[in-house]
């Protein structure tokens, strides 16, 4: 901004059939933005959801800007990690769209994961699980879905786009449905939930997997339903459901601390895994010495959501520290896991123990490959 003003802005609905034409498909909400003083903004910087290796593709990211005379396509300053910047030439309609490739690489997308809590109709209650593109803002969701909580949770995860997905629950029978939904990005107006879990009012704390085909988990969290059905109970909304459509542009999302998993509803780490499963007996192969032996492999091949994912269980169950799960959260995806294993590693047997039950249960293929190596 040139100047200090006031920022609104709220998201419209795309009209998909305008953006056919050009070989554009939305990558992001659609924005009518609007200021105290419109000359005091000159650049916008919209949020998008590409990986890395997407961004390698020349002109896969632009932003329409729509007005009274039409529709006109701008060519990005700059497109960073996480968003896109470009002039602004008078406040009105602003939306990242992505350019339509054939190619595979183009479409695995960041995405997230959303779990709302329904009110509870007798005996039973309702989760609805969301898959969405990142940049879908959480308060937007949270608003179509009142009086249902959002329940804070580590969302990150890796989805392609047009592949299909399915929802897993611990414990077991609970009825999900449907069994497997293709993913596709969707930028409202509506949000209606990818899946439901219905549970029973007496359930208190669930694992949910999301997996791709192949069974491979793209997504996995532990949570309790104790805090959840507390604020259903004072008829409390969380604050990032507050928001009406319409605000100042929010601050960077943060995961308070009273949100994370309590130490009484952790999983202990040699329930992790079946036995069979487990790490060979530290009589005869050390942890720490098993991890550094698959250091490199591991180092290479583990993916950025399972390393995201096994950064949250190794902070939940104590083995690390919030300021090195953040270290490594902010690096590429090897460095951060060269330093996950080594920090782990370091700390002895038991801790290693942890990272490799966690990473048997999330990725069990990996696992085995690491171990038959």
């Amino acid at each position: 901004m040139a100047q200090e003003a006031e920022l609104l802005y709220r998201t419209v609905a795309w009209e998909e059939s305008r953006l056919q034409s050009a070989d554009k498909k939305a990558a992001g909400p659609l924005f009518d933005v609007k200021s105290s003083d419109e000359a005091a903004v000159c650049q916008l910087h919209l949020p998008h959801s590409e990986t890395e290796d997407a961004l390698l593709l020349d002109g896969l990211l632009s932003v329409v800007h729509i007005t009274d005379e039409g529709l006109s396509i701008l060519e990005p300053l700059e497109v960073t990690h996480t968003h896109v910047v470009v002039k602004v030439p008078h406040l009105s309609f602003f939306g990242l769209v992505r350019k339509i490739f054939k190619s595979v690489l183009s479409r695995v997308i960041k995405g997230q994961v959303l779990v709302f809590l329904q009110p509870p109709f007798g005996e039973e209650q309702t989760l609805d699980v969301h898959l969405l593109q990142k940049n879908v803002l959480v308060e937007e969701v949270a608003d179509k879905h009142r009086p249902a909580v959002n329940i804070t949770i580590s969302s990150d995860c890796e989805l392609e786009l047009y592949k299909g997905y399915s929802v897993h629950c611990e414990p077991e029978g609970f009825f999900i449905q449907p069994e497997i939904k293709t993913f596709d990005s969707r930028f409202g107006p509506n949000y209606h939930p990818t899946f439901q879990v219905s549970l029973t009012t007496s359930t208190e704390r669930v694992v949910l997997k999301v997996k791709g085909q192949g069974g491979k988990v793209v997504w996995y969290y532990r949570m309790s339903l104790a805090g959840p059905r507390h604020a259903l109970s004072r008829g409390n909304v969380p604050a990032e459901s507050r928001d009406p459509a319409e605000s100042r542009v929010p601050a960077k999302r943060r995961v308070p601390a009273e949100s994370r998993v309590p130490a009484e509803s952790r999983v202990p780490a040699e329930s992790r895994v079946p036995a069979e499963s487990s790490v060979p007996a530290e009589s005869s192969v050390p942890a720490d010495q098993w991890l550094f032996s698959v250091r490199p492999d591991f180092i290479q091949r583990v993916s950025q959501t399972v390393l995201n994912v096994l950064l949250d269980e190794l902070f939940q169950s104590g083995v690390i520290s919030e300021s090195e799960m953040t270290s490594a959260r902010t690096k590429h995806k090897n460095d951060g896991a060269r330093e996950v294993v080594d920090v782990v590693r370091n700390k002895g047997a038991a801790a290693s123990r942890v990272l490799i039950n966690a990473l048997c249960d999330l990725d069990p293929y990996l696992y085995e490959e690491l171990h038959s190596s």
